[in-house]
């Protein structure tokens, strides 16, 4: 059974009140059946603007990814629509890939293959702890801060990369900083320590436009990184698995992408 539960212990950092649906980002846990020990996992960043969170890019992709042996972690983070903006919504980025690393233990998952997987919106979220994730503080009293938050792989789907394309004033608020903007334009900083990825996007999306995946691409390959790029001729944005309310064992067919990323999948010795 899904299991919620907040992201810190007491009040998060920038917080504008203490409401359980505006203010208290939090995690929800979906385990594979069959457990193991030394399972991945992946933490689920779902889409929507950072205005709002599309609930089947986190729930649908949990159960997909719990078929195949993978613990899932769906985020749901602090929002426009409710006053927060960066770094409140990075840090809870972050924070969550910490706070599974921390308990991994407790969850038979192995803290070295933890990843994150994020659509639209959230995708620039995901990739952000891809990109400036860190190895944690070891002095912090809080042990969850003390476990890094850089993913060991990513998983993008239609996302956001560059706010040279695309601003993101729900993320910035209405007038960044050209610094601002530099540092959440994830394709310039890029390193040989960014994690491998699997990318996927649409060639006809009209709200997100290819270009976002094909410069984190190129950014990937000029820095050695692994990865897998998948460019479809069509297909809508926020199609998520390509059926909506899935169920494990849906007999409806889904995008060719699960396929595409099932067989990533095997050639990391991610599944079971």
């Amino acid at each position: 059974m899904p299991h919620e539960f907040p992201l810190w212990p007491s009040t998060p950092p920038h917080a504008l009140g203490n409401d359980a649906e505006r203010d208290i980002p939090t995690l929800t846990s979906y385990l594979p059946e069959k457990k193991s020990t030394n399972m991945a996992a992946v933490v689920l960043c779902p889409g929507g603007g950072y205005w709002e969170l599309m609930d089947y890019e986190g729930r649908d992709f949990a159960l997909w990814l719990n078929e195949r042996g993978i613990a899932a972690f769906v985020l749901k983070y602090r929002l426009a629509c409710n006053g927060y903006h960066h770094p409140a919504i990075t840090e809870d980025g972050m924070r969550a890939v910490r706070h599974v690393r921390a308990h991994s233990a407790e969850w038979n998952i192995d803290p070295a293959r933890i990843g994150i997987m994020g659509s639209s919106a959230g995708g620039h979220l995901a990739s952000i702890a891809m990109v400036h994730g860190d190895a944690g503080n070891p002095q912090s009293e809080d042990p969850v801060e003390r476990a890094g938050s850089r993913p060991d792989f990513g998983i993008l789907c239609y996302s956001v990369i560059s706010m040279e394309l695309q601003p993101m004033k729900n993320l910035t608020g209405e007038a960044p900083s050209p610094d601002l903007v530099h540092h959440l334009c994830m394709e310039l900083h890029v390193t040989a320590q960014t994690p491998p990825c699997f990318i996927w996007h649409t060639q006809d999306d009209k709200v997100v436009k290819a270009e976002h995946a094909l410069r984190f691409a190129r950014a990937l390959q000029a820095h050695g990184v692994s990865f897998a790029l998948h460019i479809y001729e069509s297909g809508k944005h926020g199609m998520g698995l390509g059926v909506y309310g899935y169920n494990p064992g849906d007999s409806k067919e889904l995008h060719p992408w699960t396929l595409e990323l099932s067989r990533w999948l095997v050639n990391k010795g991610l599944t079971l």
